[in-house]
């Protein structure tokens, strides 16, 4: 949503405050949001309030023409990248599906070409009403999309469909609509491995590493929403499982091992972003090991690679791994994509101010056989997970496929 021109349009209900939340999370992304106030909305909410959260001129009079060099609602119909309007009410709904302008928010539209989505919100018998399902279907004809509202307690009392889509979810809606379309992946097995391994001492602790899996966990939810059959295997973190993905908790390096490995066989793109631990203890001991004034060694012997046991079973597979380093980040990506026999390596520098571990942004370099490095601006995992997933689509086509399938 970074720099997209968002033009907002609210309507009389009381769902308008929720606009306030929208406006401020679309603003907070990046977004520039201009606001326009139907009179009726002006009821429920001052123009002050998106002021303030915009930092914009609030429209609410086609008439009101501040700059004389300019047509107010032409202007700002031409500036919109896309228009939102939420809420929106039975009788905007009903003006818009006829074409009618008799107020600054639906002379705008009527003047827009940018894609315009529709949030609507009303009691539940108005939004069943056979004249407000036959403006919903006349809109949607012409390419105008809805957000679907939720079924809950309506202002109104009523128990019902029609309450607004919560400010959270129209975002994360229009977000998933402004990425690129993958059409590789629709169809295809994806296993993601995501988050940190634990290494147990004793009952009480264990070793460790700093990765919270947000990376693994954002493309596992882009490779989901672009049509793939995906399978988020995930050691302990705190984090949700993205929607219509398959989820498989481990534990140890020993777990993953166990769980991964089979898996591979099966699918079609394996992307490893687990931070695996190299090392565990020898000895697990069965009871808290006590204090003592003596130093403690604890004895540790190699895990198995799992990365390196894909590499050598890889047949018809895409296999990508992930290199998180301190220093010499190019070398040592340069030195596992060759070694561990990966069609394509994502290196970050986890020393970086503000990306990396536990953190929401990254910034990485893609190494794939026989090609330049590509590098990426700083962007938040889950932009980026779209970055990667864009670069990884030559690796199943053109000349990259007639390389791998040469190897075979």
């Amino acid at each position: 949503m970074n720099n997209r021109n968002i033009l907002l349009g609210i309507t009389g209900g009381v769902a308008a405050f929720k606009a306030a939340a929208l406006a401020s999370t679309l603003s907070q992304a990046g977004a520039n949001v201009k606001v326009i106030m139907s009179a009726g909305a002006r009821e429920f909410i001052t123009p002050l309030t998106f002021q303030a959260l915009t930092r914009e001129r609030v429209y609410t009079d086609t008439f009101l023409e501040e700059d004389v060099e300019k047509i107010a609602h032409i202007d700002v119909a031409d500036w919109a990248d896309m228009v939102i309007v939420a809420p929106a009410t039975a009788n905007f709904i009903g003006k818009y599906a006829h074409g009618i302008a008799d107020d600054m928010l639906t002379t705008t539209l009527l003047a827009t070409t940018a894609p315009v989505y529709i949030a609507p919100a009303m009691n539940v018998n108005m939004y069943e009403h056979s004249a407000v399902l036959d403006n919903i279907a006349t809109l949607d004809s012409r390419g105008v999309t809805f957000i679907e509202p939720g079924d809950g307690y309506l202002a109104c009392g009523w128990v019902g469909k029609g309450r607004m889509a919560e400010p959270e979810d129209i975002f994360r809606f229009l977000s998933k609509e402004q990425k690129p379309a993958l059409p590789y992946l629709k169809g295809k097995k994806v296993l993601i491995t995501a988050g940190p391994t634990r290494e147990t001492i004793d009952p009480v602790r264990f070793l460790s590493n700093r990765s919270s899996g947000k990376t693994g966990f954002a493309l596992a939810q882009a490779a989901q929403d672009q049509g793939a059959d995906v399978t988020l295997v995930s050691g302990p973190v705190q984090l949700d499982t993205p929607p219509g993905v398959k989820r498989i908790d481990v534990v140890s390096a020993k777990e993953m091992w166990e769980v991964v490995v089979p898996l591979f066989s099966e699918v079609d793109l394996a992307i490893k972003t687990a931070a695996v631990a190299d090392y565990t203890p020898k000895e697990t001991f069965r009871h808290k090991v006590k204090k003592s004034d003596e130093d403690l060694y604890i004895k540790m012997e190699r895990t198995r690679d799992i990365l390196a046991e894909l590499g050598a079973r890889k047949n018809k597979q895409i296999l990508v791994g992930f290199a998180a380093e301190t220093k010499n980040l190019n070398q040592y990506a340069e030195a596992k994509i060759k070694e561990k026999n990966l069609d394509m390596i994502v290196a970050n520098n986890v020393n970086d101010t503000g990306v990396g571990f536990a953190s929401d942004d990254n910034q990485i370099t893609i190494l794939r056989r026989d090609h330049e490095l590509v590098k990426s601006d700083k962007k938040g995992k889950e932009e980026l997970a779209y970055f990667l997933l864009e670069e990884i689509q030559p690796l199943f086509e053109g000349e990259d496929a007639r390389v791998r399938e040469s190897n075979r």
